[in-house]
């Protein structure tokens, strides 16, 4: 959930003069605890900031007053040279040293990263895994360094290192020294085939990357957007939820479109073309309504007709992967409708921990069209059934995928890597710093816009939420068991209901 401040900003507009009589002070003093109270229901995540330069934050709850000064971007002194700020603080001191749990998906940072328990991390495996990756990162001391192997679709380079940036400004000085390559392409990249039985090489590169699946040894790691998609006219995420939570209630769940929608590109995947046989034809009316997405009539035109905020207009939405896991799936769940997931191969970060028939619907990738054609069935005949679950789903997305929780799982992720590291990171000889200044100011138009409102303004005042210990091998086959068996049921349903009709 997104952890949140209380904002106190008081300014005297005179002073006062002469002498003042005890009754006006102390209805002075009440009126300013008056209108602190008041503020202190503001909602102003921690993340997000305010516009001025300085803040004043105080915790009514403890009668402690904290000053917190913003650090904005500020881009007049490095413009031209491009130098790193050197006014931001080194060290993490927070104020609060109680921590909450993080999440139940946070779990999986173990799993991901159990194949070098045993071995850890050699600076040999990472030479090796060269090959395979976009970019190398170094922290050294807080401080970030990137060589650059090959580029990156669009920009996502670009902002996945600028979300590891924002994490060193919210937890600064706690981030550990680590070296680590990244790969920003779709395709899973370190196959377990490679590095399974008698015969296999060595011990895998460990290769860090926004998805991951059985059947690969990718490190899954937040994706790009979470920062903002500038090509395609994307917001970074908090501001992009907001914007589809005021979108999603301009119609009632009950009032909108009682039909499946879906819109993308389908010519990134064969799964994606073979969905368009479902979409409303003379012949079949499977309850799906599919528009292709130009994206470059889009940009030509403004993205009048992509907001994700415009798109909350039916009770049903299919998430279906592109050429591998998709993007789209939080914004897909955020829009209080019932996501009805096509059977994915692929995960990112924050899926795996979601249960069938709680967050979202399950859809076979076999019969797409006849599943999805009975969930609508089903959610319109039961309407208050499916209406919760496309709650449900929503609330994942935004109390799971609060900023915070993704800066946190971040940093938990680094900081149990660094923990496998067998040799000091040093800066290599090709990396260049890079920083909020180097970065931001060095860019234009809508890629600065972003970074200016993804930018962590202050250190937090509070400690990472406190890491789980992993699943054990019975739970994940227990997980595993239950979604099959939710499925199975879901498809004897299915089965009844086209038998009766």
């Amino acid at each position: 959930m997104a952890e949140h401040v209380k904002l106190f900003h008081c300014a005297w507009p005179y002073a006062l003069k002469g002498l003042v009589s005890t009754t006006v002070t102390v209805l002075l003093f009440f009126s300013l605890f008056v209108f602190a109270a008041l503020l202190n229901w503001m909602d102003i995540p921690i993340i997000r900031g305010t516009p001025f330069g300085q803040a004043i934050f105080t915790s009514i709850s403890s009668g402690v007053h904290h000053e917190r000064i913003e650090y904005p971007l500020n881009c007049s002194e490095h413009v031209v040279d491009l130098t790193c700020s050197d006014n931001y603080p080194s060290m993490f001191e927070p104020e609060e040293s109680n921590t909450e749990a993080c999440p139940d998906y946070f779990r999986w940072i173990h799993e991901d990263l159990k194949q070098w328990n045993s071995s850890g991390i050699t600076k040999d495996m990472i030479e090796r895994g060269i090959p395979s990756a976009d970019n190398r990162l170094v922290i050294i001391n807080g401080s970030a360094y990137v060589e650059k192997y090959k580029p990156s679709y669009q920009t996502r380079d670009v902002f996945t290192i600028w979300g590891i940036l924002q994490l060193l400004r919210l937890y600064p000085g706690k981030v550990p020294d680590l070296d680590l390559l990244f790969y920003t392409g779709d395709n899973t990249v370190i196959m377990k085939r490679d590095y399974n039985g008698p015969n296999a090489a060595s011990t895998p590169p460990p290769l860090f990357h926004y998805c991951g699946e059985a059947a690969a040894l990718d490190i899954v790691f937040p994706d790009w957007t979470f920062w903002g998609w500038a090509e395609v006219n994307i917001m970074p995420w908090e501001q992009m939820l907001r914007a589809i939570k005021k979108g999603r209630e301009r119609i009632k769940w009950e009032d909108r479109e009682p039909y499946a929608f879906w819109k993308g590109n389908p010519y990134v995947a064969a799964d994606r073309v073979d969905f368009l046989k479902c979409n409303l034809s003379d012949k079949n009316d499977w309850n799906v309504r599919l528009y292709k997405q130009d994206w470059n009539k889009e940009v030509a035109e403004g993205f009048n007709h992509s907001r994700l905020e415009d798109q909350c207009t039916h009770r049903y939405k299919v998430y279906i992967e592109g050429a591998t896991w998709s993007v789209s799936e939080k914004y897909i769940m955020a829009c209080d409708s019932v996501t009805l997931m096509v059977k994915p191969i692929y995960y990112d970060f924050f899926s795996r921990s979601m249960v069938p028939m709680q967050h979202f619907w399950p859809i076979s990738r076999e019969n797409k069209c006849r599943d999805i054609k009975f969930a609508v069935e089903w959610g319109n005949n039961r309407t208050h059934e499916a209406q919760a679950i496309g709650r449900a789903g929503s609330k994942y997305t935004e109390e799971m995928l609060s900023m915070r929780n993704v800066y946190d799982y971040m940093f938990h992720l680094l900081n149990e890597y660094s923990k496998l590291l067998k040799f000091k990171p040093m800066i290599p000889p090709n990396a260049r710093r890079v920083c909020s200044e180097t970065m931001a100011c060095s860019n234009k138009d809508l890629w600065k816009e972003f970074m200016v409102q993804s930018m962590v303004k202050s250190p937090s005042d509070k400690l990472p939420c406190t890491l789980p210990p992993p699943y054990d091998l019975q739970a994940i086959q227990a997980s595993l068991d239950a979604r099959e068996r939710i499925a199975k049921q879901v498809e004897k349903w299915e089965t009844e209901y086209f038998e009766k009709n």
